[in-house]
């Protein structure tokens, strides 16, 4: 019996010893993925979300954990560059669009201290009174781009059956004078074109289209409008044959961005026209393509999706 207790006492600790130690390796490996996520998760922050997680062979359940927290900060990195770039934009429009309304107000406050600095004659007066009036315009287009840019943007559209080509057909007839006055070449393609949207919102759209094809041409210019559908869409398309765009046309798109994609204040328009045309198309689910020919002048094309609605819904 003391042989048998001394030779018992001896077999577990020959058998625990090596055990705790194999157990000890083994569970330092299995836990060492799961350190290093840990360690990788303490090292991130809102300002650092470039590190991963390693992802460890053989492809195992620690492997795929790895890499579905490796997809989700993918997500939250690109949820947060789209953050940041939208807030950059913001402040952008927000400036821009404070100094677009700034400008015409101390315009109207030089030209009313100049002339009433003394005695005005009628003559002055009715200077003072004109630059006024051309200020108060500016500022009233500004806003209404501004507006309108708001409410193509909150999503809540009411949707009618609408005709692309009587919305431009009514644009043409309020813009005839100017046609006339400027001897420009209107040529017309006018099919069908219906689609569903909010007929305010498209017909600003289509407005402001012919507007600028009228606006920044040459006189005796071309003006070349068509509607149409093609497969599931329609098109709006105009050009024209004014002065040659230099630079990206693409930025003519973003807000108070006009000519060589600069910001530059002009007294014919705010430079929200193009870019109220981007924010409804995209906001009834369509798209805008613009072009600069060598030439001169733009050609935009408006595609929106064809009607899928009622009259009157």
């Amino acid at each position: 019996m003391s042989e048998f207790l001394g030779q018992a006492s001896i077999a577990p600790a020959v058998v625990v010893l090596p055990a705790a130690v194999l157990g000890w390796l083994v569970a330092g490996r299995v836990l060492r993925p799961i350190r290093a996520i840990s360690a990788t998760a303490r090292r991130l922050s809102a300002e650092n979300l470039a590190e991963r997680v390693p992802v460890t062979a053989p492809p195992d359940e620690l492997a795929t954990l790895a890499a579905t927290i490796n997809d989700m900060l993918d997500r939250i990195q690109q949820g947060i560059a789209e953050r940041d770039r939208v807030l950059r934009s913001q402040r952008m429009f927000t400036a821009n669009a404070a100094h677009e309304l700034r400008t015409p107000l101390t315009t109207v406050r030089a030209a009313i201290d100049v002339t009433l600095d003394g005695e005005p004659t009628r003559a002055e007066l009715l200077a003072m009174t004109g630059d006024i009036a051309t200020a108060i315009e500016h500022s009233r287009r500004t806003l209404d781009g501004l507006l309108a840019l708001a409410r193509s943007q909150t999503g809540a559209l009411t949707r009618q059956r609408v005709d692309l080509a009587d919305l431009v057909a009514a644009a043409l007839d309020g813009l005839a004078q100017q046609v006339v006055a400027r001897a420009l070449v209107l040529r017309t393609g006018l099919r069908p074109a219906v689609t569903g949207g909010e007929p305010v919102l498209l017909e600003r759209m289509a407005g402001n289209l012919v507007d600028n094809a009228v606006r920044y041409n040459r006189p005796g210019g071309l003006v070349d409008v068509a509607t149409g559908s093609t497969d599931e869409q329609v098109f709006l398309r105009i050009s024209n044959t004014g002065a040659a765009v230099p630079g990206d046309a693409q930025r003519l798109l973003e807000p108070f961005v006009r000519g060589a994609g600069a910001r530059v204040r002009s007294e014919s328009g705010a430079g929200l026209g193009l870019s109220i045309v981007h924010a409804v198309a995209t906001a009834h689910h369509g798209r805008v393509s613009i072009a600069a020919p060598r030439a001169g002048g733009l050609d935009v094309t408006g595609w929106l999706p064809g009607s899928s609605v009622d009259g009157g819904s």
